[in-house]
């Protein structure tokens, strides 16, 4: 069996840990068997979040903690794909909007040949209509601008092979690790430009429909995020255009 990495960003996640988040990952994957390392990525988080996650892996031989300053949640990310030993990289919310156990939906996608799954929401039950409206718009102007021909590209729950991650981070490291505004950034862009990388590149991308519930986070804030994310957008088509990929 392949080698799983299971990397969880992580920024004032106090109140999920609490819920027992990472029992959940890690008693699921060992009860089925994976041969599995979960890289929890901290992102300067100001709470607890860091005393419990180094409580809990001195416990747990299959969790590790890497520290970052903090940069936002694309940072956070890309630490761990890059410090990840596995063959196949998944990223997840600390939430568990989608649950870890729908990784039984990626991995024959792997043994099919592709090289990166991506989870794909369907309806967003729960979520408010705000949110709602900013992914309608988001999702058109992402076919505009970047030609992506995904239905869904902003679920937290995608995952790459050891290949594919070390062709496409390279690339954009350097893009991110700024915050701009005060509080977490979920830099939306991040995943955009991972998948326009991986289709430029010629990866195989599979789209899976996932379960995912609305959790509430003072992570996202609708308007911000929205003119990052627009800014992101021309920023890719930019840089190919420019040839810096």
């Amino acid at each position: 069996m392949k080698k799983i990495s299971v990397v969880i960003p992580a920024y004032n996640e106090e109140r999920n840990l609490k819920k027992g988040v990472l029992d959940e990952v890690g008693n699921y994957l060992e009860n089925k068997g994976f041969n599995f390392e979960a890289i929890i990525v901290d992102d300067g988080s100001s709470d607890r979040t860091v005393e419990f996650i180094k409580k809990y892996v001195a416990k747990n031989k299959n969790f590790r903690l890497i520290q970052n300053s903090h940069g936002g949640k694309a940072k956070a990310v890309m630490t761990g794909m890059q410090d990840a030993n596995g063959e196949i990289i998944l990223f997840t919310d600390m939430d568990q909007a989608t649950p870890i156990n729908q990784i039984e939906k990626v991995i024959p996608q792997f043994e099919r040949g592709f090289d990166i799954v991506i989870g794909s929401r369907q309806g967003r039950k729960g979520a408010p209509f705000v949110r709602k409206l900013a992914a309608w718009g988001f999702s058109v102007l992402r076919g505009i601008i970047l030609g992506l021909p995904f239905k869904d590209t902003q679920t937290g729950f995608k995952a790459f092979s050891k290949t594919s991650v070390d062709k496409i981070i390279p690339k954009i490291r350097n893009e991110w690790g700024v915050v701009h505004f005060r509080g977490g950034a979920v830099n939306a862009g991040f995943d955009v430009e991972l998948l326009y990388l991986a289709k430029k590149y010629g990866f195989k991308i599979s789209e899976v429909i996932v379960e995912w519930k609305y959790v509430d986070t003072e992570r996202v804030q609708v308007v911000k995020d929205a003119m990052a994310a627009i800014y992101d957008m021309f920023r890719i088509r930019w840089n190919d255009l420019a040839g810096k990929y």
